[in-house]
């Protein structure tokens, strides 16, 4: 199991997708609690990072 901690930088980030694209390679559904654990946690750290980082701008109704 990846030791968690917070995405700060792009580096980090790319770690935590590289990960989860690992643990995702499988079925997420034969995963062993703790890694399905890992996964659940790394992909919320990664949407936070994304949010902060990756914002996509409301688009303009008009």
């Amino acid at each position: 199991m990846m030791n968690i901690k917070s995405i700060k930088t792009k580096d980090d980030y790319k770690a935590a997708m590289a990960r989860i694209s690992e643990l995702t390679s499988s079925d997420p559904d034969a995963l062993p609690d703790n890694e399905f654990d890992e996964l659940e946690m790394l992909t919320k750290l990664a949407e936070v990072y994304e949010n902060i980082h990756y914002r996509i701008e409301a688009l303009d109704p008009i």
